[in-house]
């Protein structure tokens, strides 16, 4: 018969593993989050959860929205296309600027026409001043000797009021946030499909940079990106910049295998995707090299198009098409 030592052994051990499983829950972000009775934005189609402050171990905390196409079915599994920018995708009235991605137009026309699947979105919202910081390709800014690093990061915004970096560039937390954090808590919340070949991500403009730089730092985990007006010069001028070039050096000793990814980009020619051509043309003759064609590869010019989410609405049809066929 068991002794007393091995009663209070047994109480112990118990006592341990549920102590255990308390500390879990509690650091684990995005366990137990809720989402919001009602959306922030309003949609014309589908549904949207709206789950406020999500937090992260690597991150400041920010807003999440994750879009539901008509008639989703939670015993089917879908793909997921993440989204930079996620306050500018839904709803004019909401943002800064009066305009929108209008994803849940896009998106919903799309899938009725049956040109492509249904997908799940999620709108990841950007970190306000640290914008910059978070999407700024870490190692390619690394790889830029300290004193251009540091004029970066003392460098001021266009209009001379607020800084461009508020702090230390940190795209590599970002992404492990989204990595490690959000797709775990995405996947074991709604039916999706978890592979790479169903996994994509977008943005514009910086969110174009953080879209490049996060398939080819997790190919495993995305298959294909689309950087709409990608930003390539870094900053707001080409003028002995020397930001292009150490993204290109990165994207020739990094660009993920050609079988197994999709890569979309594009630019306008006004205001500052006027900047974008030549480099989006040596890009391409990269990608090119190392294996990539017209079936996974796309590069558009889009004249007189300009630096706007308006613009980014007008053609978003495309990468999405490109993407999910």
């Amino acid at each position: 018969m068991p002794n007393n030592n091995y009663f209070q052994l047994k109480k112990r051990t118990a006592l341990f593993f549920t102590l255990l499983l308390i500390t879990a829950m509690y650091i684990t972000p995005g366990f137990g989050q809720t989402r919001s009775e009602t959306s922030f934005f309003e949609v014309s189609y589908g549904t949207l959860h709206h789950y406020k402050d999500f937090p992260s171990q690597h991150v400041p905390e920010r807003n999440i929205d994750v879009w539901l196409p008509p008639d989703y079915d939670q015993n089917k599994a879908y793909p997921v296309l993440y989204m930079h920018d996620g306050q500018m995708l839904f709803d004019a009235k909401k943002s800064w600027n009066g305009q929108e991605w209008g994803v849940d137009e896009v998106m919903a026309q799309l899938i009725s026409k049956n040109e492509i699947a249904p997908l799940i979105v999620v709108g990841v919202w950007n970190g306000g001043i640290y914008r910059h910081s978070e999407y700024f390709p870490q190692k390619p800014f690394e790889s830029l000797p300290p004193h251009v690093q540091d004029s970066l990061v003392n460098r001021v915004r266009r209009n001379a009021e607020t800084d461009l970096f508020s702090r230390q560039v940190y795209s590599d937390n970002y992404l492990k946030f989204l990595v490690e954090e959000l797709k775990p808590f995405i996947d074991t919340t709604y039916n999706t499909l978890k592979d790479a070949p169903s996994t994509y991500i977008a943005g514009s403009s910086m969110g174009g940079l953080i879209s490049m730089y996060a398939i080819c730092e997790y190919p495993e985990v995305f298959g294909g990106a689309a950087c709409l007006s990608t930003h390539w010069p870094g900053v707001f001028t080409l003028e002995n910049n020397p930001i292009p070039d150490a993204f290109l050096q990165y994207l020739s000793e990094n660009i993920p295998p050609a079988l197994d990814h999709r890569f979309y980009f594009d630019h306008g020619t006004q205001t500052l995707d006027s900047l974008y051509g030549g480099i989006q043309t040596k890009a391409d003759t990269i990608f090119i090299a190392k294996g990539y064609t017209s079936r996974n590869y796309k590069s558009l010019k889009f004249e007189g198009a300009n630096h706007s989410e308006a613009a980014w609405n007008a053609r978003f049809q495309i990468p999405v098409k490109f993407l999910l066929e």
